[in-house]
């Protein structure tokens, strides 16, 4: 019998419920990870559930919206007295925002936007940090965007805290790069998401990857044996880079 590379890890997704993040926790299940998986939805949690039972692993539902940043404390503190460790954070969580001009934008609108996809990813780094540095491999991957290099007008909001995202990861990875720890960026492009029908209502959903097909280029960066940190991984091009590039 094979051993799974991820046998005996404890992995933490994000956005967990539906899309990248879904399709993530079970590719990581599938390789042997206990999942953690954090999301807003309970109905797709418990679904998850059944899917990674079906692959022979486990999971912990934690039904919290990650702008609850009290409870990602708490969540911290739990795993740590009951693992003492995390293997794998997968930041994947996010809003795509209103698809407006900046000046039309209202502040509550602004203030959701960056805080799930930047602040929540802030609190999540100073939270997990120490559980990921008791890991002999911890491993950090977070989700981020094209968008955040374009400057895409109307899409604002989204931009703007992609790219606050990317730089956090960047510092981050700086920072911790004499340790265990890998930290990098992962760009899908564009994915046969609930998120991407949302912004592209026009655009045919069957001319973009799955969620699936994605997460299967995730999970390689979750694995002990990669020791790459600080770079960009772009989904499309396969290509490894030391930052995002213009597109």
């Amino acid at each position: 019998m094979t051993t799974k590379p991820l046998a005996s890890r404890i992995a933490l997704v994000t956005g967990a419920s539906r899309g990248i993040g879904y399709a993530t926790a079970i590719a990581l299940a599938k390789s042997g990870a206990h999942i953690i998986a954090v999301a807003r939805t309970q109905g797709g949690l418990e679904e998850l559930d059944d899917a990674v039972r079906a692959e022979g692993s486990t999971a912990t539902l934690v039904p919290l919206n990650v702008t609850d940043l009290d409870g990602i404390a708490r969540l911290g503190a739990a795993l740590h007295e009951r693992h003492g460790k995390i293997d794998i954070l997968v930041g994947n969580a996010g809003v795509a925002g209103p698809s407006s001009p900046l000046g039309h934008i209202d502040m509550k609108a602004w203030n959701e936007t960056m805080g799930v996809n930047a602040t929540a990813n802030f609190q999540l780094i100073r939270c997990m940090e120490p559980l990921l540095q008791q890991s002999d491999a911890g491993r950090a991957v977070f989700v981020t965007s094209g968008t955040a290099n374009k400057a895409s007008a109307y899409r604002g909001p989204y931009a703007v805290s992609k790219a606050a995202l990317e730089t956090l990861v960047r510092v981050w990875a700086n920072e911790t790069v004499t340790t265990p720890l890998r930290v990098n960026l992962f760009n899908p492009g564009p994915v046969r998401t609930h998120m991407r029908a949302i912004v592209m209502p026009g655009e045919d959903p069957e001319t973009l990857d799955t969620p699936a097909q994605v997460a299967e280029a995730i999970v390689p960066l979750c694995l002990p044996s990669w020791t790459e940190t600080g770079k960009f991984v772009d989904y499309k091009t396969g290509k490894l880079m030391d930052f995002h590039p213009p597109s």
